[in-house]
């Protein structure tokens, strides 16, 4: 199926692994000019080389940043001054006892998971809204809408990026521009791997570690498994083209059926 992303420019943030790296690969295997970003440049040069060896020949440049510094944000704007899609994808997340979160890890979960995509949007949005063309996609997660109790910092930035998403939609009447919100479930990303060495501790293989996982913290499951990346690029990459012009202003899940509510 074409999904007529050919000639748009898409911006995945947090792009040069997981999640982000599979959204971007699928935006580019669609024929869309994709830029990176990242934190280094051995990253993204990483990152450009995986996406041409799927897609050769196709659009894609990096740009690091690091989203934690507005400075930096700045100046990923000034090199990127306008898109057609924005995948406000970047985040980060560590399992804490709600006791020693400190007010500086809360700040700084705001800063890059909220912040991020409040500051390239209040960009990218009315330039999409003059254009009457435009799709803002939140990467949110079901960790939005049941909070994790080993991470309640994470979960409450996601509930705000829903927030964020809802609000912008709402200035979208009778454009062609939307605005959504996409939820994953448990996905097998490279941090998770993470996640699951300090889960599973000692004498455990990770297997062991993810069955737990599942029975233990997402007994709701209905994949009782991790997603994989590519399951939610494929979401994503529809979201953010022309066929998908009636979805706005919504949370798509894509968790594997976690979430219990209809």
């Amino acid at each position: 199926m074409d999904i007529q992303l050919t000639h748009k420019t898409a911006l995945v943030t947090g792009s040069t692994g997981g999640i982000g790296l599979a959204i971007a690969r699928r935006l580019a295997a669609e024929g869309a000019a994709v830029i990176l970003t990242g934190r280094t440049q051995a990253r993204l040069d990483e990152a450009q080389q995986t996406i041409l060896a799927h897609t050769p020949g196709a659009s894609v440049r990096g740009v690091a940043v690091d989203f934690g510094d507005a400075a930096q944000v700045d100046n990923l704007l000034k090199q990127v001054p306008a898109v057609d899609i924005l995948i406000n994808n970047v985040g980060i997340f560590e399992p804490k006892p709600f006791a020693d979160i400190t007010d500086a890890d809360w700040l700084h979960f705001f800063e890059v998971n909220v912040l991020s995509g409040v500051r390239l949007s209040r960009q990218y949005f009315p330039l999409m809204l003059k254009q009457d063309w435009g799709r803002i996609l939140f990467i949110s997660s079901e960790s939005g809408f049941q909070i994790p109790a080993e991470m309640i910092q994470y979960g409450t930035t996601k509930t705000a990026q829903l927030a964020v998403a809802r609000g912008l939609a709402e200035l979208t009447k009778g454009t062609q521009v939307t605005v959504n919100s996409l939820l994953p479930g448990p996905t097998a990303s490279e941090g998770v791997e993470e996640f699951l060495k300090k889960l599973a501790g000692e004498g455990k293989t990770r297997e062991e570690a993810e069955h737990e996982f599942f029975r233990d913290a997402r007994p709701s499951s209905l994949l009782q498994r991790f997603i994989t990346v590519d399951e939610i690029a494929n979401t994503a990459a529809f979201l953010a083209s022309p066929l998908a012009a009636a979805t706005n202003g919504a949370s798509v899940r894509a968790d594997g059926g976690v979430i219990r509510s209809i």
